[in-house]
């Protein structure tokens, strides 16, 4: 019987143990480059059996929110360099999650003040993160975005391919995690509540899925599926994300993952950091059911499951086979040394939500370790 603390093989990724430290945003990266601080914040952490770092913008036009950072200029790919060496120095393994906000941004984050690009031109019902002229942070609504053309996709799945090699060759991570989760991009085009398109990418699940698939194809060609994972949220509302009939919509998604061979499918349970009961149709969504139908087509990839998991429950779902890797967030966040917190079963320290977003060291670096 497995548990938390036993080694485990991801794809082509070797890892101490069953602990995911899930992608969070935290918005400390000035000209969307790391400082120090992600030095120091990511190798405190390493203990972790995999490090997912905060998602990170595969482009220009992938920033929705104000001091994240990217893998598209060489002083990025040479920040990141610092905290994948200090993370392997630490015996620990990381991967960056390939990230495009879509309608998720604002004018004054786009390349020379545009619009922001969606499927469709739907405005989010939804906040991105500014920086003001004084230095403090503030949440803003969402610009107004423009309906890609079809045309315009080959571009950003090159995109998508050319973070995922510098990622990989040049900054020196283990691997990449797709983010198709939370109302981003790659969500927002497998959704019909975002997806009002009448072209080869919208209309049919078939269609809403195409732009998924090509991005998987071209990432996993570029540094193989073993070192590619891939995040999914089924029924998050987050970012004003919706579909009234998401089982069979995720389901053909899981089948079509199945023909890759992918390091992982890290899948957010319920409403991301709520409730983990929640539904966007009448019936519950199915997870066994999704986890099914991934498997079915072959897929043999870890299964990866986030929201909400407290100790118990991760033990639980790790000691019956539901899940072979459990990522944790805002206990990451809070407790550098979360592994060992939970063998030792000793008490966690308390994040601190006002400083999750912005600023410096503080809420960062500063959390102790236990004694």
């Amino acid at each position: 019987m497995a548990t938390l603390f036993d080694p485990t093989r991801i794809g082509d990724i070797d890892v101490a143990n069953r602990f995911a430290m899930a992608p969070l945003t935290r918005n400390r990266s000035p000209n969307a480059v790391p400082t120090e601080l992600s030095v120091t914040y990511y190798s405190q952490r390493a203990t972790a059996g995999l490090l997912i770092t905060e998602a990170t913008a595969i482009s220009h036009q992938g920033q929705g929110y104000a001091d994240v950072p990217g893998l598209y200029a060489p002083e990025q790919l040479a920040a990141w360099r610092k905290v994948t060496d200090a993370v392997h120095a630490e015996k620990g393994k990381i991967v960056t999650q390939l990230w495009h906000v879509g309608r998720i941004s604002h004018d004054t984050l786009q390349p020379g003040g545009g619009k922001p690009v969606a499927p469709s031109a739907i405005r989010a019902k939804s906040k991105t993160y500014l920086v003001n002229e004084d230095g403090t942070g503030a949440f803003a609504e969402t610009s107004e975005p423009r309906a890609l053309e079809a045309g315009e996709l080959p571009g950003i799945v090159e995109d998508y391919r050319r973070a995922a090699r510098a990622a990989v060759t040049e900054a020196g991570f283990d691997g990449v995690e797709i983010h198709a989760a939370n109302g981003y991009l790659i969500d927002q085009f497998m959704r019909s509540g975002s997806n009002h398109r009448t072209d080869q990418y919208g209309g049919s699940i078939e269609n809403r899925t195409r732009f998924l698939f090509e991005v998987v194809k071209a990432v996993v060609e570029e540094v193989g599926g073993g070192r590619v994972g891939i995040r999914i949220s089924p029924v998050t509302p987050a970012n004003d994300a919706s579909d009234p009939d998401p089982q069979p919509l995720f389901e053909h998604v899981a089948a079509g993952l199945g023909a890759y061979d992918l390091a992982y499918i890290h899948v957010i349970e319920g409403a991301t950091g709520g409730d983990r009961a929640f539904r966007q149709s009448e019936k519950p969504f199915d997870y066994e059911a999704f986890k099914t139908a991934y498997r079915n087509a072959g897929g043999a990839g870890a299964w990866v499951v986030n929201n909400g998991y407290d100790r118990q429950l991760a033990e639980d779902a790790v000691s019956s086979g539901r899940a072979d890797m459990v990522a944790f967030g805002k206990l990451f966040i809070a407790n550098p040394d979360l592994v060992r917190r939970f063998k030792d079963k000793l008490p966690l320290n308390e994040p601190r939500k006002e400083t999750f977003y912005g600023g410096g060291a503080k809420g960062l670096i500063d959390y102790p370790f236990a004694a």
